[in-house]
């Protein structure tokens, strides 16, 4: 058997303190898991069963620990929107995983920004239309590295955090995610066989707007650390 032409590089991500490293599957987004940030985007924030969508795993922007990384502003948007999320990678995978055993799947956690061209989602929406173009396209998921789970302490009551040129743009807690943790990979697992190397993006809170070229975006999640992007 010969290729056509070379194959494309697996995606993956560096674990902190380790010389290993953590290859992608997929990546699956919660959409509006936090109640603030669904009612700013004009949504009922309800306990209704979460919804998901995906971005291709080349959408990776590896983000390393102390550096600012290059974010190109992408094309075809005038109004490009941050969300800063909370990540959780997968090292074990299954379906219909109930929630008492879901965060035995989980081998670590990072802070990811879940970028998108919200004209473009907005234009979607009332179309009826996928939102592919609008959430996964090229760097569209820039990602620090990885903290394992064994390493983080209380996960679920981490802060979470956004500035913009220093200026808090985004602040909340874990805590108050609509559908926690275990209760997503339940969710996620009925839809999907969930395998190693997926990650799930658990929802942004409430505070997106937008950011043009020249801004410099810095995300924290308590125990895990920032990442640092500069868009050009």
């Amino acid at each position: 058997m010969s290729y056509i032409f070379p194959p494309q590089g697996l995606s993956i991500i560096p674990i902190h303190s380790s010389q290993a490293v953590f290859p992608v599957h997929r990546i699956y987004c919660v959409g509006k898991n936090y109640a603030a940030h669904a009612r700013e985007m004009g949504s009922d924030p309800t306990r209704e069963p979460p919804f998901f969508f995906q971005k291709p795993t080349d959408a990776i922007q590896y983000v390393q620990a102390g550096t600012v990384a290059d974010h190109p502003y992408p094309s075809l948007t005038k109004n490009y929107h941050y969300e800063a999320e909370l990540v959780a990678m997968l090292d074990k995978g299954g379906r219909n995983i109930p929630v008492a055993k879901a965060l035995d799947l989980v081998y670590g956690y990072s802070l990811g920004l879940d970028m998108t061209r919200r004209d473009l989602q907005n234009d979607m929406k009332k179309q009826s239309r996928p939102w592919c173009i609008a959430k996964g396209f090229d760097h569209s998921a820039p990602i620090g590295p990885i903290t394992r789970a064994k390493d983080v302490q209380a996960i679920e009551q981490a802060s979470i955090s956004l500035q913009v040129n220093g200026q808090d743009r985004q602040r909340s807690n874990v805590s108050q995610l609509i559908w926690n943790i275990a209760e997503t990979i339940e969710h996620l697992s009925a839809a999907w066989e969930l395998q190693p190397g997926d990650l799930i993006f658990t929802g942004t809170p409430e505070g997106v707007a937008a950011v043009v070229s020249g801004d410099t975006l810095v995300g924290a999640v308590a125990g895990l650390g920032e990442i640092k992007v500069h868009v050009s």
